[in-house]
């Protein structure tokens, strides 16, 4: 142990995150922001340490508008591009009596694809850092796989306030907020 740390604080240390995850690099747009995967990673601990308990695994796809688009497309019967999508893993069904097999849910909660054009297309528009706008991506796709959603007024407010929350401890501002000079 280094000097001055106890047993408490090796084990602190040693202690897994409450979420696995990988980053997989899809387009070669991503270059460009090298610190991308970096910026993932830490907006999806952290959202994880504010909204989940149970362990999780999950895959983070950075890809471009004409994967998304598929995606989009094949899965939601809209032919266009779009900055995140979120596709949540099925549940798990319970083993058959007598199958000898445990009734254990796999802790994987699905995967997130973010489009590189249209994030930065966005952080533009909008006025705003691209690493801003991408924690922001990342922290909405992360929460939809926990099963937050925007479809009705208090749907939205619930999970727009915990993203405020989450992003407010990385130093994000509120996504939210009006702009200004905007009317």
């Amino acid at each position: 142990p280094a000097r001055g740390q106890g047993v408490s604080a090796i084990r602190r240390k040693a202690r897994t995150e409450p979420v696995k995850f990988e980053v997989i690099v899809r387009s070669a747009l991503w270059q460009k922001r090298r610190t991308a995967k970096s910026v993932v990673k830490k907006a999806i601990l952290a959202a994880a340490k504010a909204a989940s308990t149970q362990p999780a695994e999950l895959a983070i796809v950075l890809s471009n508008d004409s994967g998304i688009q598929a995606l989009n497309r094949d899965w939601r019967g809209k032919d266009q591009p779009t900055n995140v999508l979120s596709f949540p893993a099925a549940p798990v069904q319970p083993a058959r009596k007598g199958s000898g097999k445990s009734r254990v849910p796999t802790p994987y909660i699905g995967d997130i694809v973010i489009a590189y054009q249209t994030t930065a297309r966005e952080a533009v528009a909008e006025g705003k850092p691209f690493d801003h706008h991408l924690t922001h991506l990342a922290v909405h796709g992360f929460l939809h796989l926990l099963g937050y959603d925007h479809e009705n007024d208090r749907d939205a407010e619930t999970m727009e306030n915990l993203e405020r929350r989450i992003l407010r401890r990385l130093a994000v501002p509120d996504p939210y907020a009006p702009r200004s000079g905007t009317g």
